[in-house]
């Protein structure tokens, strides 16, 4: 097991790969840099070994499916992900992992927003893309993470280990803060200087496209970890849109003793029922994501075992 694995997903970045792998070696010369090439046409994964990286590839196209891959074939106490276009400097690497290894962070957020991104960074949507994120998740899930869709993060064992990726492209930073913060897991926040991509170097990430699927994602997500909330949210709404519509017929019925509009009472009847159902539909999905909290519990004990088992500490069992 390595003691700092340093990870960086990588999709044509030959103009600034050698140069993030030589300075993740000054400020981490401890660590193991793996260097994970996604169909790269340009000679990235070269020019990484070329560097002393570890280079291996996923041939699965997205950031989500390079993550997966990475979490899956490395074991380490602690994981430092970044990307390979040279817009986070790694000065504060060594803060970001002593953070998971003395105090126990499950997760460090690499806080762009808080410093240099939004004077740095030219595309605007993008922009507020990241605030809209933010204030959206951190609304939703009642937290306090200052930067969502950050790529540079610091990871536990017991984070990587216990966090299935389902997400295949940029929705996969969404996916781990909403993990983080639904399984109670000790998520710090840690300001750090982003500087915008050198030119010539293209962004992958596209404003709507990929926009629109973090914003689903997180909708997504919301609705599995907080399903009365979400199912809540539509009973209320339903029960409103009929009282809405049910107080002119009452008032009518009350002065002429007449219901005119049978159609428009039948769609009232549906829809509190329709409410009714939500309502209840969100209690026992309630019931199964508590159940899936103390599953997980389970399972993280159980990785904390495997943990010191590959480090080679002596586990104690106690035999009843």
């Amino acid at each position: 097991m390595d003691k700092i694995a340093v990870l960086i997903p990588c999709y044509n970045e030959a103009q600034t790969i050698a140069k993030v792998i030589g300075d993740v070696r000054k400020a981490l010369p401890e660590a193991v840099v793996y260097v994970y090439d996604n169909n790269s046409t340009d000679g990235t994964a070269e020019l990484a070994g070329n560097q002393g990286a570890v280079v291996r590839r996923e041939y699965k196209q997205g950031k989500g499916n390079v993550i997966r891959r990475m979490f899956r074939e490395i074991d380490a106490e602690c994981y430092l992900m970044l990307d390979g276009d040279d817009t986070y400097p790694v000065d504060c690497a060594g803060e970001m992992a002593a953070l998971v290894l003395e105090r126990g962070a499950d997760m460090v957020v690499g806080d762009r927003l808080s410093s240099t991104y939004f004077s740095e960074n030219k595309r605007p949507f993008h922009n507020f893309g990241n605030s809209l994120m933010r204030v959206g998740i951190n609304g939703l899930f009642h937290t306090d993470i200052k930067d969502i869709m950050t790529g540079y993060r610091a990871f536990s064992y017991e984070f990587v280990k216990t966090f299935p990726v389902f997400s295949k492209g940029f929705e996969i930073e969404t996916e781990m803060t909403i993990h983080a913060v639904n399984y109670n897991m000790q998520v710090e926040n840690l300001v750090v200087e982003y500087r915008d991509r050198p030119e010539g170097s293209t962004s992958k990430l596209n404003t709507y496209s990929d926009g629109l699927r973090v914003i689903c994602k997180m909708l997504q997500l919301y609705r599995n970890y907080r399903p009365l909330r979400f199912f809540g949210a539509f009973c209320v709404l339903l029960l409103l849109a009929a009282v809405l519509l049910m107080v002119p017929i009452f008032r009518e019925y009350l002065q002429t003793g007449l219901v005119p509009r049978f159609p428009t009472l039948i769609v009232c009847g549906f829809m509190v029922l329709a409410g009714i159902q939500s309502f209840f539909a969100g209690m026992i999905l309630e019931v199964l994501a508590a159940k899936d909290k103390r599953d997980f519990e389970y399972r993280l004990g159980r990785i904390c075992g495997e943990k010191r088992q590959k480090s080679g500490e002596e586990v104690h069992e106690t035999v009843c």
